[in-house]
């Protein structure tokens, strides 16, 4: 690997083989490399009962001596670098779980390239995206994000599925990528810090990157989306281009109360006032958004102006991928007291927002480095009940609007 470690479900590989739907890797020490269920499981549903250790039908490692005997003296060469996400569709047709797990997961790894001495200043986008194991659109989400998305960001890029992949097979020869990547989310989690916080990315955060490494992929996808992408001033204010200029920082609260998981309606009303009075205050300008209501790229043109995006924990929250990051950018997850998951303080992290989780009148944030311990699950989480103290919201938006930077 060219950065001289592997991340599990996250593999990344310079001539990388495959022959007959299995992959190999050369080598003259395999010692080298960590075990192979580190590096890939089978094309199966996870939690189903299957056996889910990887075997010489996934992957093998193979000496040079031994190259030609089992792979043949030429190889179809696949240039540039394929993302080969091999697993079913089971997680993939969720915006948080394709967008927040597997692309995020795979650019920050593939992003650790830039650090290497010598390293490229800009990556390549990737050529290709390869699901072995998805036969048709079931990787696409209900909601229609994921797939505009990724032509938006990607539009170059194939999006290969399993007739695709049965096609390489049925040939019989021996392909080599140049550069490729295995994202496999049942490996993912077999990394320790996958079971402090639950998350494909968790292993993913032991990479080294730049603190902007996500900032091509927010690039492209706002400028292939809205044709421009906002410039912020220090304030939270939209200084560029002319059309999206604003005198003030945005505050968006995503609104769930068409939905399931959502708010009691009196502390709903509540946190819309104390937030709306912040606006009264001269301190931001205010949007209460349905998104399930609004088209993509209406979406993409609020969120990409917002400094804070205060919202109840849910599929709505990864929109702050594509929100400017800066000193004064913040995420507010509400949640049922006392439970705690890391969907998106992951997202935070990684893209350079300050994360808050609310308990009611209670938010917990954490520096770089430390965590909340534990996950919880409290029996309301998912329920339509959900408490909030609107003025403990508004005083931590007004802190971080405020706030010298």
């Amino acid at each position: 690997m060219p950065t001289g470690k592997l991340i599990h479900g996250f593999v990344l590989l310079d001539r990388l083989y495959l022959r007959e739907g299995t992959f190999f890797v050369v080598t003259d020490n395999s010692s080298l490399f960590p075990p192979r269920d580190h590096m890939i499981s089978p094309l199966m549903d996870i939690g189903a009962g299957h056996n889910m250790e990887s075997t010489d039908r996934e992957l093998r490692f193979i000496t040079p001596e031994e190259a030609t005997e089992v792979l043949g003296e030429n190889a179809i060469l696949i240039e540039d670098f394929s993302a080969i996400v091999y697993d079913t569709e089971q997680f993939m047709s969720h915006f948080y779980h394709w967008w927040g797990e597997i692309i995020l997961g795979a650019w920050r790894v593939y992003s650790s390239l830039n650090t290497l001495p010598g390293g490229p200043s800009i990556l390549p986008f990737p050529a290709r995206f390869l699901l072995p194991g998805v036969p048709g659109n079931e990787w696409k989400d209900r909601a229609g994000v994921n797939a505009p998305l990724m032509r938006a960001c990607f539009p170059s890029a194939e999006i290969g599925k399993s007739d695709h992949w049965e096609d390489l097979i049925d040939l019989n020869r021996t392909f080599v990528f140049e550069r490729a990547m295995i994202i496999s989310r049942e490996t993912a989690h077999r990394h320790p810090l996958a079971g402090q916080w639950a998350k494909m990315v968790a292993s993913t955060m032991t990479v080294d990157v730049a603190s902007d490494f996500w900032e091509p992929i927010r690039k492209a996808t706002l400028t292939n989306m809205i044709d421009y992408v906002p410039i912020l001033n220090h304030h939270g204010h939209v200084i560029a281009p002319s059309q999206a200029a604003s005198d003030r920082p945005l505050v968006t609260y995503i609104s769930r109360q068409g939905g399931g998981r959502r708010l009691r309606q009196d502390d709903h009303d509540g946190l819309v006032n104390a937030l709306k009075e912040l606006e009264r205050a001269g301190l931001c300008h205010f949007h209460v958004p349905q998104m399930e209501k609004m088209s993509l790229n209406e979406q993409l043109q609020l969120i990409a102006k917002t400094t804070i995006l205060v919202g109840v924990h849910g599929n709505g929250m990864t929109h702050q991928l594509f929100m400017p990051s800066s000193p004064r950018s913040t995420v507010i997850e509400i949640m049922y007291p006392p439970s705690y998951v890391f969907d998106y303080e992951m997202l935070a992290r990684n893209v350079g927002h300050r994360h808050y989780a609310v308990w009611n009148d209670t938010l917990h944030t954490y520096p770089k480095g430390k965590y909340h311990e534990g996950i919880f699950f409290a029996e309301g989480f998912h329920g339509e009940s959900i408490p909030v103290h609107g003025q403990s919201v508004a005083e931590v938006v007004r802190e971080r609007l405020t706030a010298r930077v």
